[in-house]
């Protein structure tokens, strides 16, 4: 979870620097400063049937004058280019006075000036979108520029206004107008590389999940990247290889797409399934042609374009449109993931529509931006979707390994105490006896000793009683004995353990405080109930520190009497609270556990229910729950047999 935390914030952070230069209206028009924007310029189409036109035009040739409010930038029939006309304004006011283009078609560029080659580009591969910038001479004011602009697609001109200014100053805008698209770009391949990367490292539930998402991000980056027209510029020999890889990120750019889809819609769609392996099909199949028609160099490019432009454009027109449709429907059904996934997808689809509004709203002029920010938009929503997935499931299982180990303690303690039940029913009165006796030679020697010696025979009495109440306490685990249960008083059984442990707490340095109310009643058997009460009692009183203190006091809550024992004695850890009332464990240096072990075993036959609560260094409490006795059973007998 911390790797992708973190992979996320890189990309969020990367994201919005680049989107945020890239809205930056100061950043955008950097430079445009005292530049001189010349928005209109003569054309002349280059005749086919004139060879000479390509030359140069001919002196009676007629030239329309065009204005960028409506530009030409569809290639006439027959021909493939036009020329480019104006004039250069005062360029005496610029020590370095420069020329740039930033939008224009072609994939030849000559740039002439008096009959003066200034400038030539060229490229053979479909890439059509051009930017111009070169120097000029001050000594050129006046006199006219000619560029030659041919094309080997459809589409040819210029699109945006001839900048004349600064040279340096253009020159930093005709990188920096494009930079923040490569960046972006870079950052999103980067981004799903390393999550490509990782997937190695995931559990197979995520795998498809993680791949799904890295080649959908590294699509995508690839062809904002490859979509730039400064990498053609600076890298104009690796152009066709550019493309290339333009079109393997189009061909699984949408297969991606689906998959990551259909799997946060849980897969339930057999139509979507079937088509989404349709696409994932046809997908290849462009793979295939593409390959035909690199091996066959553009002879089918007709078909390859058909196929892999128009045909693929409707199938994932009608994927999206699927996309949408489903997920706006587990949306509606409380489906958080696919909310997520459909506010994203309706980020993207938002920002586009805006797009191309303002596209056509300047007559095909206008820059598509809004889409970038819509385009992180939903590759965030993406990332959220697969991280709350993957946090969801991690959950789940720390829940499960928590009742993996609650179970494992629950059977430990079964064995355990299985163990010492038949210990205690096959040894324990064969044990009890000979310790009796021998208990009763020693007090016979003991009255018939010096008194130095019957300080021994004590002790070895002491001990022969401790080992008599852990065998006791083995008897009683084993048998608890409680055939007779009778109406219990609550407060009438407090008084009797007040008075026996009230005096052992005010040795102890110590105090017992006890508050229970007279009406408080219960079935249970008292012995069994005095012992384990003492049990607890005596606990809080070995633990007291200075200035030790018992509370003890009872309530009826929601049909139980309640009964809670506090104390502000040493406490215990949490690794000491979750053992407690196992065989054999004790916080005490003598301790054997059987105490609390048989305390809660007498709790559990009388129908009751404990819980410990403790922190150490601050104390203990405990609470213990019987099920109230019923007003109408108050007329029934005080004995009942169990």
């Amino acid at each position: 979870m911390r790797a992708i935390s973190r992979l996320t914030l890189l990309f969020v952070l990367v994201g919005a620097w680049t989107l945020g230069v890239l809205a930056n209206p100061v950043n955008a028009a950097a430079g445009a400063a005292g530049n001189v924007a010349l928005k209109s310029w003569e054309m002349y189409w280059i005749d086919p049937d004139d060879p000479a036109s390509r030359e140069w035009p001919s002196p009676s040739a007629a030239w329309t004058k065009v204005d960028l409010d409506e530009p030409i930038t569809k290639t006439r029939h027959g021909s493939q280019g036009m020329w480019i006309r104006f004039s250069l304004p005062d360029l005496t006011r610029w020590e370095r006075p420069g020329l740039l283009v930033e939008r224009l078609y072609g994939h030849r560029l000559s740039v002439y000036n008096e009959g003066r080659l200034l400038y030539h580009y060229e490229r053979d591969y479909a890439y059509d979108r051009n930017k111009l910038l070169l120097p000029l001479n001050t000594a050129e004011f006046g006199t006219e520029i000619y560029i030659r602009i041919e094309t080997l697609s459809e589409r040819v001109g210029l699109t945006s206004a001839i900048q004349i200014g600064d040279y340096s100053a253009l020159n930093a805008r005709y990188v920096t107008r494009e930079l923040p698209n490569l960046l972006m770009g870079i950052s999103m391949i980067f981004f799903a590389l390393i999550m490509l990367v990782c997937s190695g490292y995931l559990p197979r539930r995520y795998f498809g999940f993680w791949v799904s998402l890295g080649l959908f991000v590294l699509a995508t980056g690839v062809l904002m990247t490859a979509h730039t027209p400064l990498l053609y510029l600076y890298f104009h020999n690796y152009g066709s290889v550019l493309l290339i890889f333009f079109d393997l990120a189009l061909f699984a750019l949408f297969p991606a797409l689906g998959y990551y889809a259909n799997q946060v819609l849980g897969r339930q769609y057999p139509l979507f399934n079937r088509f989404l392996s349709f696409v994932t099909g046809y997908s290849v199949f462009c793979y295939i042609l593409m390959a035909l028609n690199l091996l066959t160099r553009d002879r089918f490019f007709g078909v390859y374009y058909f196929f892999t432009v128009i045909v693929l454009g409707v199938l994932a027109l009608t994927l999206l449109l699927s996309i949408i449709g489903l997920s706006i429907r587990h949306a509606v059904k409380g489906h958080r993931d696919a909310v997520i996934f459909s506010s994203g997808m309706g980020l993207l689809a938002l920002s586009g529509i805006v797009d191309l509004a303002l596209f056509y709203m300047h007559s095909m002029r206008y820059e598509l931006v809004l889409w970038k920010f819509g385009l992180v938009a939903f590759i965030l929503s993406l990332v959220i979707v697969l991280a709350r997935r993957i946090s969801y499931d991690h959950a789940k299982l720390i829940a499960y390994s928590k009742e993996l180990e609650l179970f494992n303690h629950k059977l430990q303690r079964t064995e355990k105490m299985k163990i010492i039940s038949d210990l205690a029913a096959s040894v324990a009165h064969e044990v009890r006896n000979p310790l009796q006796v021998t208990r009763g030679f020693l007090q016979l020697l003991g009255e018939r000793t010096d008194e130095q010696h019957q300080r021994y025979l004590h002790m070895a009495v002491d001990e022969l009683d401790r080992a008599a109440g852990i065998i006791t306490d083995f008897l009683t685990f084993a048998k608890p004995e409680l055939d007779e249960m009778r109406l219990l008083s609550l407060a009438e059984e407090m008084k009797q353990i007040e008075g026996m442990l009230a005096p052992l707490a005010t040795m102890e340095g110590g105090a017992l405080n006890i508050n229970v109310p007279e009406h408080l009643s219960f079935y249970g058997n008292a012995t069994k109930f005095k012992q384990a009460l003492i049990n607890m009692i005596k606990n809080s009183i070995e633990a007291f520190r200075t200035d030790g203190v018992i509370d003890i006091w009872a309530y009826e809550d929601q049909g139980k009497v309640t009964i809670h024992i506090r104390d502000n004695g040493e406490g215990m850890t949490e690794e000491q609270l979750a053992r407690l009332g196992e065989p054999y464990f004790s916080t005490k240096t003598k301790g054997t556990g059987l105490g609390l072990m048989v305390t809660f075993r007498i709790i559990e036959l009388m129908q009751g229910i404990i819980e410990v609560h403790s922190r150490k260094g601050e104390g203990t409490e405990m609470i213990v729950r019987f099920p109230v006795a019923r007003e109408e059973a108050k007329d029934l007998p005080d004995r009942v047999r169990a």
